[in-house]
């Protein structure tokens, strides 16, 4: 059913949406190659292993390759054959069909590490030294190679790709064996350790029985079947085989979905547990995606802009800690930087124009943000394989709350960049047109503050009749960034029925917000 009718009717899915977060605190999100395959190689004493293993083995590309295109290949791959070599060394009789394709998956990584640099996914520098190893052991072992495969043992050893160095993987097990604590950020990656992360010194479960709110991560660090939360987990995840990259995701999806709905108008009402919840969540240090993980200030920005568009504001202070000066950092200590955080938290900034120093910090991460556009007039980020994400939230952002000078012109080559890109069908997209990608450029397009611009309406009239073909589809691509891409489904949800709304009619944003709390 197309989401592009009257008001009266997208309220019906819109509140289906938000009354959704309620049912499922865990949230929604896509099943996971690499989460998926640490399972089958660390815990097959868990319900559902068959599931996994026949799920892995019905994902492999017809190239040998599992995960999306690009070097998004390499780390579920690397995961996907280690957990083949492991089962098929534990059942010298396993299936033919494992052996083969654990040959083709090795096949495929011989040429794969010898490209470029991996994508910079979260933990890769990690996962892919500790998984390299993992395979080199299961071929080469005193065991040696398991049966079907050994040619490979005699084959010199798969590479490290360039850019990438053990070192760091090193330090952290050297952590873990002096019985020091590791980052709690490196809790969500924990299996890397291998069998320094049974009950490893400083973690433990949260109040879900999530250790990184990471399934990998949890089997690790149970080690074997003992009765308790961590167990619990475990079995209530994967029982119907695969597992996400991250379970629970409670504040991130509310706050994702809330947000978009809000930006666009979406006459909805928000449960008050949920928005209770929110408020909760938000500590001295801001929100984490959910219990077991950091405080970041994406998580925070985006619940403090939330709170405060529905009228229960908290203010600013909880990112105080992530100012660098020059731009706010996604966790203190942080590789690099995102510019989706800072889109995020200049949101936040522009609902609170009274308090002291925002100001200047408005101006800071305008600045930032607008210094690092494309040439070609879009914005790339570190935490989504598009970048139709990462133009849609800067571009908004700049378009709210910095309209003027550098930051308009800034706007309006976004805005020329989504223009250019629009494909011949309607669409938007990095590898193709999506349903996800197509809702971002609209959304962007419908509140880049052009009302009456014809070449606009006519893109946003062709985005929208492609949309409105797109929304009966099932599922769609993996474009989020964690150890693996993933999908967070509510969230995408919540962006095509906005935009949806949004793109039959006036190409400004409305002034007020029509959510209401029930």
């Amino acid at each position: 059913m197309s989401l592009t009718a009257q008001p009266a009717t997208r309220t019906g899915p819109a509140r289906e949406l938000v009354d959704a977060l309620a049912r499922d605190p865990a949230g929604q999100t896509s099943p996971s190659v690499y989460e998926t395959g640490r399972l089958v190689a660390s815990a097959p004493w868990l319900p559902g292993h068959d599931a996994r293993l026949a799920w892995l083995l019905d994902r492999q590309r017809p190239d040998g390759g599992w995960g999306g295109p690009d070097g998004y290949a390499l780390v579920p791959t690397l995961s996907a054959v280690e957990a083949l070599l492991a089962a098929l060394h534990r059942d010298g009789t396993a299936a033919s069909s494992s052996a083969a394709a654990a040959h083709r998956g090795l096949a495929f990584l011989a040429g794969a590490l010898r490209g470029d640099t991996p994508p910079d996914l979260p933990a890769t520098d990690l996962i892919v030294p500790a998984l390299l190893a993992a395979v080199d052991r299961r071929l080469t072992g005193p065991a040696g190679p398991p049966p079907g495969l050994a040619g490979w043992a005699d084959r010199p050893r798969l590479p490290l790709p360039a850019g990438l160095d053990p070192a760091r993987l090193t330090r952290v097990r050297g952590m873990l064996a002096a019985g020091r604590p590791v980052p709690e950020k490196l809790a969500h990656a924990l299996e890397v350790t291998g069998e320094l992360a049974c009950r490893a010194a400083g973690v433990s479960p949260s109040a879900s029985g999530a250790v990184g709110a990471s399934p990998a991560a949890t089997a690790a660090w149970l080690g074997r079947p003992e009765p308790g939360a961590a167990l619990d987990y475990l079995r209530a995840v994967a029982r119907s085989g695969p597992v996400p990259c991250a379970s629970p995701i409670t504040v991130f999806e509310r706050a994702w979905v809330l947000a978009v709905l809000i930006r666009a108008g979406v006459p909805v009402r928000v449960p008050e547990p949920v928005l209770t919840e929110l408020r909760a969540a938000v500590g001295a240090s801001g929100a984490a995606t959910a219990p077991g993980l950091p405080a970041d200030a994406d998580t925070t920005s985006v619940v403090l802009y939330v709170l405060a568009r529905l009228g229960r504001p908290l203010g600013v202070g909880p990112l105080a800690g992530y100012d660098t000066g020059r731009h706010f950092c996604t966790w203190p200590g942080e590789d690099g930087a995102s510019l989706t955080t800072n889109a995020h938290v200049l949101d936040a900034l522009g609902e609170h124009p009274s308090r002291p120093g925002v100001t200047a910090a408005r101006r800071r991460v305008t600045e930032w943000l607008v210094a690092r556009q494309e040439p070609d007039g879009r914005w790339d980020d570190r935490w989504h394989a598009s970048a139709y994400y990462a133009t849609f939230a800067v571009l908004l952002a700049l378009a709210d709350h910095a309209p003027d000078g550098a930051a308009r012109t800034a706007v309006e080559r976004g805005v020329g960049w989504l223009l250019d890109t629009q494909r011949p069908d309607g669409s938007w997209g990095r590898w193709h047109g999506t349903a996800e990608e197509t809702a971002y450029a609209v959304l962007a397009l419908a509140g880049a503050g052009r009302a009456g611009d014809a070449r606009i309406a006519a893109a946003l009239t062709r985005g929208r009749g492609r949309l409105s073909e797109l929304d009966g589809s099932v599922g769609g691509p993996a474009l989020w960034h964690d150890k693996d891409l993933y999908r967070p489904t509510l969230i995408v949800r919540a962006a095509v029925l906005a935009a949806s709304g949004r793109a039959g009619r006036a190409s400004t944003y409305p002034a007020p917000t029509m959510i209401r709390i029930a």
